[in-house]
């Protein structure tokens, strides 16, 4: 649900992928003479050129002082260290929706529990946005060297408009789906007995029944919206997220931070981020506004046996959280650098609003290639 902050180590690949980009256009480099010995790749050579294809920077994110050990020699030592981000952003997602379903589950299976404190249920709606806050403000915390997005929307923005490398979107988002998709199977697996007491042994349903459990896991919209409510729900939700993300991430804009943006309380405040839109906008549709968090336990419930009703429930609203959140963070994004930002990385500020980006690419390529370093 949130982007943490990106370390300046990782936009080394830019070097990288302009070369590849200018080779791929016709610009290559001179091949070494038949007569030159071509020396064979280290392991460490290896390792950076596997690294790079994937969009990551070819140096894996591990302290100086870990370097030189010599556990990095053993086999899952250089799968970490190939991987590190995409693990990071899988348990990362994994920790968020640890909490965020914990939350929801534990306040619909003990609703009117009278053993509880207070005699009705260990918990209420605010209790699942304190969850949720958590989980997004600890996943942040444990995904730190990917940069912590733990949203495909989000990082499709940053790749959009901050110049994050787009052969990294594809590995992120597959390690956040998973992420997500094994979550939900922990928490269920730990809620199994509650949920069979709460349902009935071996009955699982969806919204709108009464009894239903599948919204512990992903979102469900309330049966009075239109399908055009249920996207502006997700739609606004995920503008706002997006919009104070950048906002937050700005160390151009001195907001309450100074000239740092949010710096180390970045986590924090996505912690009151997220709890503000779910206290604000979560009647609705549950403001699902990630595909990880969603789709990814939705395919759980389907394979635990909640049947094709998670697909087909609220007219089919399980394709609305997908798009509405890629649609709803791109625009949220475009507004805070149409209106707020001015730095050089988003294509907001370039000639007709990045469009010649699009038209020419080459012509971009070529610019960058002859000015001076």
């Amino acid at each position: 649900m949130a982007a943490a902050p990106i370390n300046s180590a990782n936009h080394d690949w830019l070097s990288n992928a302009k070369t590849e980009a200018l080779q791929e256009e016709g610009f290559k480099e001179s091949n070494p003479k038949p007569s030159q010995q071509v020396k064979p790749r280290s392991r460490g050579e290896t390792l950076s050129s596997v690294r790079s294809k994937l969009g990551l920077h070819p140096d894996a994110p591990i302290d100086n002082e870990h370097e030189d050990l010599e556990h990095h020699d053993l086999l899952w030592s250089r799968i970490k260290l190939v991987l590190r981000e995409p693990f990071a952003e899988f348990f990362g997602v994994f920790i968020m929706v640890m909490f965020g379903d914990g939350s929801v589950a534990q306040v619909v299976l003990s609703a009117g529990n009278t053993a509880a404190p207070g005699g009705d249920g260990y918990g209420s709606y605010q209790s699942i946005s304190w969850g949720w806050g958590l989980g997004v403000m600890l996943g942040i915390y444990v995904a730190g060297d990917s940069g912590g997005f733990l949203n495909p929307a989000i990082t499709f923005c940053f790749c959009l408009y901050r110049g994050l490398p787009w052969r990294r979107f594809p590995v992120y988002l597959v390690a956040q789906f998973l992420g997500g998709f094994v979550a939900a199977g922990v928490v269920y697996a730990n809620y199994v007995n509650a949920i069979n007491n709460y349902e009935g042994h071996g009955i699982r349903t969806v919204p709108p029944s009464k009894t239903a459990t599948a919204g512990v896991f992903c979102t469900y919209p309330q049966p009075y919206l239109t399908k055009a409510s249920q996207f502006f729900s997700e739609f606004i939700t995920s503008t706002l997220l997006m919009f104070v993300i950048f906002a937050l991430k700005d160390d151009s804009n001195p907001g309450a931070m100074g000239k740092t943006g949010a710096g180390p309380l970045f986590p924090l405040a996505l912690f009151f981020l997220i709890f503000g839109l779910g206290a604000c906008f979560g009647v609705e549709t549950g403001y699902a506004i990630n595909l990880a968090r969603d789709f990814g336990p939705r395919l759980m419930t389907y394979i635990l046996g909640y049947g094709p009703e998670v697909w087909t429930a609220g007219n089919y609203y399980f394709w609305v959280p997908i798009v509405a959140s890629f649609l709803g963070c791109s625009f949220g994004a475009f507004l805070y650098d149409v209106f707020l930002y001015t730095g050089p990385e988003s294509p907001v500020n370039t000639p007709w609003l990045g469009l010649k980006r699009l038209v020419r690419p080459d012509m971009s390529l070529r610019k960058k290639a002859r000015s001076p370093a």
